[in-house]
């Protein structure tokens, strides 16, 4: 796929503290979570993605453009985690402004306007002053100017971040119908069980350097040493068991009181044709089977585990 944003070797120092240290990454079309604790360097990777600070060392470009540069901002949609606003302006206004600043003219940002409020739902609220906006409708009007000139990457902070249930269900199916379009979506969130489903790749980020990246599953393969939980309901539980303890990728086997297995297994997608033997030949029916630590946050928190503990 074609990137869309290319990061090469960048750094970024504030003074004596390293704010990103050494990170090359691509971004192409489809959605890529951003996931960080507090001071982890997510901020000031979006920060030189979008062009509000120079890199110290290495080269941000977006579609061969330099971020920092006017060309770049053409390709560029970004839904701050902070409020901007002309406050006494309407979400409608404030939203049609923002495509007049693009360069489109009175008749053509009007329409893209209307365009982009139905995409976030706002155009039955968007005549009302910003400031008596709730958070929620504030994260919208956000999105819409974000998109407002169709750009290739969208790069939003927090997008969810005061939106109520529903509302996180309209905007993430957004976000994936612009994935289909081909757009190139990074998210920043703290919602880590959204991720589950939203992000196609996700980036680990931990003091200033990226950990991890790729898809959950790519990751959680690459975990060797970390044995995965898989919960197993059976009937014949405890036969089955007996079974599974003989493989060699299956390192711990508990029989939960009712009547669920817990395994601790090694090299998972390599257990997967293991277990399908063993269930073939001994004619045992499986109701349900979990991969219970690939979310996510369990990737997350190994990670975080054992970057800040290693042997």
């Amino acid at each position: 796929m074609t990137t869309i944003c290319q990061i090469d070797r960048v750094s970024k120092w504030y003074g004596p503290v390293i704010g990103l240290n050494d990170v090359s990454l691509q971004i192409r079309p489809g959605i890529t979570g951003l996931v960080g604790h507090n001071g982890a360097g997510k901020s000031t990777l979006i920060k030189l993605m979008t062009g509000e600070l120079l890199p110290t060392l290495g080269e941000v470009r977006i579609r061969g453009l330099r971020a920092r540069s006017a060309g770049a901002k053409r390709f560029l949609g970004h839904c701050p985690d902070v409020d901007a606003f002309y406050e006494e302006m309407s979400g409608r206004r404030f939203v049609r402004t923002m495509a007049r600043l693009h360069g489109f003219g009175r008749r053509e940002a009007g329409e893209r306007t209307e365009v982009v409020l139905a995409q976030v739902g706002m155009t039955d609220r968007a005549d009302r002053p910003l400031a008596t906006y709730s958070k929620g409708m504030r994260q919208r009007i956000k999105l819409a100017q974000a998109l407002v000139h169709d750009p290739e990457l969208i790069v939003l902070d927090e997008p969810l971040n005061g939106v109520d249930p529903v509302g996180r269900g309209e905007l993430i199916g957004l976000f994936r119908t612009l994935r289909d379009r081909g757009k190139a979506i990074l998210v920043s969130s703290h919602l880590l069980d959204e991720m589950d489903t939203l992000a196609d790749r996700i980036l680990f980020i931990c003091r200033g350097r990226i950990l991890a990246s790729g898809s959950l599953a790519e990751i959680r393969t690459m975990l060797d040493d970390h044995p995965s939980q898989i919960r197993i309901n059976t009937t014949q539980a405890r036969q089955l068991g007996t079974h599974l303890l003989a493989l060699d990728l299956v390192q711990a086997v508990e029989l939960k009181d009712d009547g669920e297995l817990l395994l601790h297994v090694q090299r998972v997608h390599e257990f997967f044709g293991q277990l399908a033997e063993v269930v073939t030949r001994s004619g045992i029916d499986i109701e349900r089977l979990r991969v219970i630590d690939a979310s996510t946050q369990a990737v997350f928190d190994y990670l975080m585990n054992s970057f800040n503990h290693p042997r």
